[in-house]
């Protein structure tokens, strides 16, 4: 479980696709101090397995936690087909940066909001437009999603705990731009300098692919209305 505030934005050394699988290797010095091999980090919000720890030098996985003196400087994951298919990490390439969280602890505040980096789908990034003191950012959501979605509620974008700021017509929302067309099913996030600054999400531009979580509750009210109805 996740909360959806990132912790580092790290980079990917390269992506290997191993038949029906791919294996991920990523550079973070950040998400790796107490990293041990069977830790769940979230890769733009994408829930994966650390399955070895990286040295410093070539990037090669290295078995035990003291060979490196310097501590590790990223971690491997395996990526199953499934994940590749339903997610934007089937397109990172060497040198893409990707939202890193660690799994939550008991302890820890929650920031954000209960994110399980189990991906519900992907969204395209519609539009950007700049204010004086923040950025609103357009997000095209597909169909089978926009139901769970409503105004000044949660959703994962990247991994990234964001608030709906606007929807498109039919949701809970206030006034939609008139050149909406209906149909066109979008929501509206408005980005804060930190969160442009520490994040993909100041980086990607309108086309680009973003993981999309909703928030599980939503889900849970559906199955248990329906199923007494």
């Amino acid at each position: 479980m996740f909360t959806g505030i990132v912790e580092d934005l790290g980079e990917v050394e390269t992506l290997e696709h191993l038949g029906d699988f791919a294996r991920i290797y990523v550079r973070s010095t950040v998400v790796t101090q107490d990293a041990r091999v069977g830790d769940s980090i979230c890769v733009n919000g994408v829930c994966l397995t650390v399955t070895g720890l990286l040295s410093s030098g070539e990037m090669t996985p290295r078995e035990a936690p003291g060979e490196s003196p310097g501590g590790p400087v990223g971690f491997t994951a395996d990526v199953m087909g499934e994940t590749l298919r339903h997610s934007s990490l089937k397109s990172l390439t060497s040198g893409t940066k990707v939202n890193l969280e660690r799994s939550v602890r008991l302890e820890d505040r929650l920031g954000g909001h209960l994110v399980q980096g189990h991906t519900d789908g992907t969204g395209t990034v519609v539009s950007r437009d700049p204010q004086e003191n923040w950025e609103v950012v357009r997000i095209g959501l597909p169909a089978g999603l926009a139901r769970y979605v409503v105004h000044k509620g949660s959703i994962a974008v990247d991994g990234v705990s964001l608030t709906v700021s606007a929807l498109s017509p039919g949701g809970t929302t206030p006034p939609n731009p008139p050149e909406t067309k209906a149909g066109d099913d979008w929501f509206e996030v408005s980005l804060i300098p930190e969160t442009l600054k520490r994040t993909t999400l100041g980086l990607k531009q309108p086309g680009a692919e973003v993981n999309l979580e909703v928030d599980v509750i939503a889900k849970y009210v559906e199955k248990l209305t329906v199923s007494t109805r």
